[in-house]
């Protein structure tokens, strides 16, 4: 609360305020809106006038106004509070009397919201299942950065279908600094979900998935890649709650085969992760046919 008593907001227009908190939000930055409702009696705020917050920890920035003095600085306590608290929005009344140091005696009614932004979700692995993938999310709310160490794999005509729909494709190695850049908020809020050509990678980038405490770790594989790939983070000392984080196979089951249908499976449990539900049970692979005995096989 300390840092919101020392920041001044820049000045600006309602109207400005709100290309700013837009512009914020779509950086991946969460930002605190606040609005004045309505003003009763002897008060320095207007109906209409709007402040933003923005960043966090020491590297908050306000502008606009919704009055200025002791009141201005009430109002933005309250939105740090609610941009740690993730609030539901709130209309808040300020009384300006000897609590806030004013003798004014009028109220104003100030509504306070949290604009967050998508969640991200990197994607590492330009492979069928991968752009199937980053195809979907954006319908459903996400953020998505796709990335690919093979050159082949952003190819011009690939790139420009995911920009069309708002998605990152770079083509760098998952521990690239541009990659976590290109999230534009922690790991610790993100999710990253593996599918890349080779196994071996793949081990590797949920090894740094883990060490970069990405709040979801997904990889696509069989039930018994995903059992190698836990014996080998525990072989690697790491403990049993990082091993457990681990969501391979990820995916809802519901029996997917094709990459668009495992795309679906992914997006229903990054949904689910999203929205604070339990986790599903993780997609299992579908179990090999037995062999059906012929006169070579069983003679």
């Amino acid at each position: 609360m300390s840092i919101a008593l020392g920041i001044i907001p820049r000045s600006a227009s309602p109207e400005e305020v709100l290309r700013e908190a837009l512009a914020a939000h779509g950086k991946g930055q969460a930002c605190a809106m606040a609005t004045v409702v309505s003003r009763q009696g002897s008060a320095p705020s207007t109906p209409g006038q709007k402040l933003c917050l923005s960043g966090s920890g020491e590297r908050l920035a306000a502008v606009g106004t919704v009055g200025g003095g002791a009141v201005e600085r009430a109002v933005m306590i309250a939105m740090v509070d609610a941009l740690e608290s993730r609030a539901a929005p709130r209309l808040h009344t300020f009384r300006l009397g000897p609590e806030l140091g004013m003798c004014c005696g009028g109220s104003a009614e100030i509504l306070i919201e949290v604009l967050s932004p998508a969640r991200a979700v990197l994607l590492v692995g330009a492979g069928h299942v991968g752009m199937a993938t980053a195809r979907l999310l954006p319908s459903l709310g996400f953020r998505a950065t796709v990335t690919d160490g093979r050159a082949e794999a952003s190819v011009p005509e690939r790139v420009s279908e995911l920009e069309g729909l708002g998605v990152t494709l770079l083509a760098h190695d998952h521990d690239d600094p541009e990659v976590l850049e290109a999230l534009a908020v922690a790991p610790t809020e993100a999710a990253v979900v593996v599918m890349t050509h080779d196994h071996r990678l793949d081990q590797t980038v949920i090894e740094w998935a883990l060490a970069h405490a990405f709040a979801f770790v997904g990889g696509v594989g069989s039930r018994a890649k995903a059992a190698r790939t836990r014996q080998r983070l525990e072989a690697k000392g790491l403990g049993p709650a990082d091993v457990a984080r681990v969501r391979m196979p990820v995916g809802v089951a519901i029996g997917a085969r094709t990459p668009e249908e495992i795309a679906v499976s992914i997006a229903g449990e990054l949904v689910a992760w999203r929205s604070g539900a339990a986790l599903p049970e993780p997609a299992k692979a579908r179990p090999a046919k037995p062999r059906v005995a012929t006169k070579e096989t069983s003679s």
